[in-house]
């Protein structure tokens, strides 16, 4: 019967006085998605891997050629350890552009500065993250900028820092020196 108590000897434990080892683990041995996932407040990898992918799109449209390739770089570490084929892949996996075709005419473009319509301004980059992403509302777009700009800056010498902070526009600059 399941509500006939076998072992009555067992001390009650108060759930809230237990530690919880899985939130234990500190920030600098997370991987980057790990991080990702906690800091932005996404459900799983998946969602904290596609969010990624996103704003190093848009970043990357701000930036030269040859500034994005020399962050591609310095990006080679492990996005997360993991037997989930979807999820082995190197930081500079996510940086790089999925679609072949995207990816070819960003490397011959001129970087997308300046006022919308011809630039990407920080209205301009929050709502293309916010539309291309297609996050849950529960999800707060900033706070998720945050957390990619934040591992991104974990991975990167401060001259990539630096040079990423340059190309920025104002508000999204403000967001990547907070992170």
């Amino acid at each position: 019967m399941p509500d006939q108590t076998f072992r009555k000897n067992i001390p009650e434990i108060d759930p809230t006085e237990i530690e919880d080892s899985r939130s234990a683990i500190a920030d600098e041995h997370r991987s980057f998605l790990e991080k990702v996932l906690v800091r932005g407040g996404f459900a799983d990898l998946y969602d904290a891997r596609d969010f990624s992918e996103v704003v190093f799109r848009v970043m990357r449209d701000l930036m030269t050629t040859e500034a994005s390739d020399r962050v591609e770089a310095e990006l080679h570490t492990e996005a997360m350890t993991t037997n989930e084929k979807a999820l082995q892949l190197e930081v500079a996996d996510l940086w790089k552009d999925t679609n072949p075709i995207v990816g070819f005419l960003s490397r011959i473009r001129k970087p997308l500065r300046g006022p919308a319509p011809i630039g990407i301004d920080s209205n301009l980059f929050l709502t293309r993250i916010a539309n291309e992403a297609g996050i849950p509302g529960t999800i707060k777009v900033e706070q998720a900028l945050k957390a990619v700009f934040s591992a991104t800056k974990a991975e990167l010498s401060p001259e990539r820092v630096q040079e990423i902070a340059d190309w920025l526009p104002d508000r999204v600059r403000e967001l990547w020196e907070q992170a």
